[in-house]
């Protein structure tokens, strides 16, 4: 364990379809989100189902398959749903080998990894508008950090939609650009602050977190 090497993970977020059982031993089928990738496994995000460490699962990235473990396995909540961490089984080949600038090396996926923006329920009141449409929405997100929200909506963007955000962050009045990173119909939608500096994004996720202290590890930054 000590002198696993590691490679540089791919920041992506590539569609995947994953299939298999679930924790409650039932078949699942469902389209995901394979994100921090390398040449032995990768991030999932967005899963319907609940799967536990030792699951091994399908994993499609276009029309390449392969069968992965699971060695990790969380619940994120509305905006990233069941997260878990994979690695590919000893005799699978890389499904998603053209994306990456690197192989051959080796990769630990560990819960150790954890999101460097730590989500708060926290109600902010935002102003959302769709550049195809005139008229923009109020809505408030239920789920935010420093990265991006997530906003209820019964009738929710499609993915990829770009938005204009207007909102106010204590005295700071914020007009920044995102985009539709998760669809759920009936639901709402997962948003990430595309336009938002860096450094605004530390400075958001500060004061979320002073305002709604996390709880748990006191270190959430990776």
């Amino acid at each position: 364990m000590a002198d696993h090497q590691t490679e540089p993970r791919l920041t992506i977020d590539l569609p995947v379809r994953v299939w298999g059982m679930n924790a409650e031993g039932r078949p699942f089928s469902q389209h995901a989100r394979a994100q921090n990738v390398s040449s032995e496994g990768a991030l999932i995000s967005g899963l319907e189902s609940e799967l536990k460490v030792g699951d091994v699962i399908g994993v499609q990235c276009e029309e390449k398959k392969a069968r992965c473990s699971v060695i990790w396995a969380m619940n994120t909540g509305f905006i990233k749903k069941n997260q878990v961490g994979v690695k590919l089984l000893e005799d699978q080949e890389c499904p998603w080998k053209s994306y990456l600038p690197m192989s051959g090396a080796t990769v630990s996926i560990s819960p150790s990894n954890r999101r460097r923006w730590s989500r708060h329920k926290f109600s902010l009141p935002l102003e959302i508008r769709d550049e195809r449409v005139s008229a923009p929405a109020r809505i408030s997100a239920t789920d935010i950090s420093g990265n991006g929200c997530y906003v209820e909506n019964m009738l929710p963007f499609p993915l990829g939609t770009v938005l204009k955000l207007d909102f106010w962050l204590e005295s700071e009045h914020l007009n920044i650009t995102a985009v539709v990173r998760t669809c759920d119909p009936g639901v709402g939608n997962g948003i990430e602050f595309t336009g938002l500096p860096d450094d605004g994004k530390q400075r958001m996720q500060a004061y979320l977190d002073a305002t709604d202290p996390p709880r748990g590890s006191a270190s959430e930054k990776s």
